[in-house]
């Protein structure tokens, strides 16, 4: 997937000492969106930013050692070497022994000035070749969002199993000149981070999304940076899952930053050898939430951090070792959130920085990237909602930027069923994201352009089955009980022969919060993959009769 950026220049660094500007260089091609601000919190931005740059490098997928190299050499050594002759010389070799050694130890007393013009050589080559590597870390510039109340960068890690949101109130800023709505991408280097690591507290630093990007006529074309990359379908599916998944319900508790830390600690002390490699959290009512690191069974009793949910639960966790990424914010966060869709599905830790908030999005396990773990955009609200009241909400959130589902409801006169199934097509279109730390959603245009949902819609054949199911009245809806606000719904799917019996539960947000089937995928995956057909099936005729009902 293609797609096209104009950039007026590359992002900048001015610093004379006691000031220093940054002037990031937005996307020419889109809507004009720009921000300028002084910065009032220097070092805890300088740290928030800093984690966020570990997101975009974070890289956890095995590398094999290449031994190509090796074996070629190895093989050509055992066609070379005679071992006989080498037999023979053995006795002259012992007697010149004590020569070489005396030899040797002089040498060893002349090695460093000997050897200095290598190591500055061989430091350069390192430094270049990191530099080299590092620019290419950075596939997709980050996507920020210029809202009303905050400022926030989007960016996603280079294995695609890590997300990373930095939202940045006003508060953070002492003065700000100017700004204006929208979402753009910058230009983001590799030598940009390094002048995030100089910003400091004496010193005056200016944030700035570059407005004279979208002011220069035809005749300053040759100033602009034209980048054309090509992204991975599955890198902008990621992207989708991620907005989806930030939506659907959770297992929801705080952590001290202590906490965090120890856990840290745990993991930076210990390095597994065997699996499991998972963390284990016990929630009890009540009491302090307990966590255990497998295979070790290491016991961390969070005494600063009770659970305050109702049941007794016991979720499980894997790709640990991303929580590092989180060490940066551990000196100026004052409570982490945690937020656990199941055992192995995905997780989110929101860090409060006050003024300023960090989301880390953890995908099941860190080899299951976000585009395979799991269509979790089909367990989000999926009412079947017209195009002209789908534009007519999507203008209605557009007023305001970012607003809770039952605020646009009433202010629309809407029904509620509709507002999220509305908002939740356009999370799936990348049009709109939700804020887990305001919870209210908010536009968010990933691309210029809309984005070719034809490709992107079905990353597997479940939801094209299902539609299928439907266009050949293969799905029976059995009964639909209300208990307590969640919809309890089975029924039966015909499928190649044989009939499946699919049941499910939606919550009044309409989102799947518990499944059941009797098929093969279902057996296998359970929901951490996502549902089933034969689930998804059942649930969209459900809706269909609910929706033919009311008309």
């Amino acid at each position: 997937m293609e797609f096209n950026y104009s950039y007026k220049g590359n992002t900048g660094v001015t610093d004379n000492g006691k000031n220093t500007q940054m002037s990031f260089s937005p996307d020419t091609k889109r809507e004009p969106t720009y921000f300028v601000g002084e910065l009032g919190k220097n070092v805890a931005f300088r740290e928030a930013i800093s984690a966020l740059h570990n997101v975009v490098v974070s890289d956890l997928r095995y590398k094999p050692k290449d031994k190509t190299a090796y074996k070629e050499w190895r093989a050509q050594q055992e066609d070379e070497i005679d071992w006989e002759n080498i037999a023979a010389q053995r006795q002259e070799v012992a007697q010149k022994i004590t020569e070489i050694s005396t030899e040797l130890n002089q040498l060893n007393k002349n090695r460093h000035q000997r050897f200095k013009p290598f190591y500055q050589a061989q430091e350069k080559l390192f430094q270049y070749l990191y530099k080299i590597d590092y620019d290419a870390w950075y596939v997709f510039d980050p996507v920020i969002t210029v809202h009303p109340d905050e400022i926030f960068f989007e960016c996603f890690s280079v294995d695609e199993s890590t997300y990373g949101r930095l939202g940045a109130s006003y508060e953070v800023f002492k003065n700000i000149n100017d700004f204006a709505c929208g979402t753009t991408n910058i230009d983001y280097s590799a030598a940009l981070y390094q002048e995030f690591q100089k910003i400091r507290s004496y010193k005056t630093t200016e944030l700035q999304v570059d407005p004279s990007g979208f002011e220069v006529k035809t005749t300053n074309e040759e100033t602009f940076k034209e980048v054309k990359i090509d992204l991975p379908d599955s890198w902008v599916r990621g992207f989708l899952q991620v907005s989806s998944a930030m939506s659907l319900p959770a297992t929801k508790f705080d952590l001290h930053p202590m906490d965090i830390y120890n856990m840290c600690l745990v993991l930076r002390r210990h390095k597994e050898k065997h699996g499991p490699r998972s963390i284990r959290y016990f929630l009890e009512p009540g009491e302090p939430i307990e966590i255990v690191f497998e295979p070790w069974n290491l016991e961390i009793i969070c005494r600063r951090s009770i659970y305050t949910g109702n049941s007794t639960q016991q979720i499980r966790t894997w790709g640990r070792r991303r929580l590092h990424i989180l060490e940066r914010l551990i000196p100026i966060a004052n409570k982490f959130t945690v937020h656990l869709l199941g055992t192995g599905m995905p997780s989110f830790y929101v860090a409060d920085l006050g003024d300023m908030s960090f989301t880390l999005g953890l995908s099941g396990w860190t080899a299951n990237d976000w585009a395979q773990a799991g269509n979790f955009d089909l367990m989000a609200p999926r009412a079947d909602v017209d195009e002209w009241t789908q534009k007519i909400i999507f203008n209605g959130l557009r007023e305001n930027w970012f607003e809770t589902a039952d605020s646009l409801a009433k202010r629309l006169n809407l029904s509620r069923t509709s507002v999220l199934g509305a908002l939740g097509a356009y999370t799936q279109a990348g049009r709109v994201i939700y804020d887990l730390n305001k919870q209210v959603y908010r536009v968010r245009e990933l691309s210029r352009e809309p984005l070719p949902m034809e490709r992107l819609r079905f990353a597997n054949a479940r939801e094209e089955s299902a539609t299928r199911f439907l266009q050949e009245n293969l799905v029976e809806v059995n009964s639909v009980n209300d208990i307590n606000g969640v919809l309890s719904i089975e029924g039966s799917v015909r499928d190649r022969g044989r009939i499946f019996y699919p049941s499910l539960n939606v919550d009044r947000d309409e989102r799947i919060i518990e499944a059941q089937c009797n098929c093969n995928w279902y057996q296998q995956n359970k929901l951490y993959q996502g549902p089933c057909e034969h689930i998804l099936a059942l649930r969209m005729q459900q809706a269909r009769q609910n929706l033919e009902f009311r008309i």
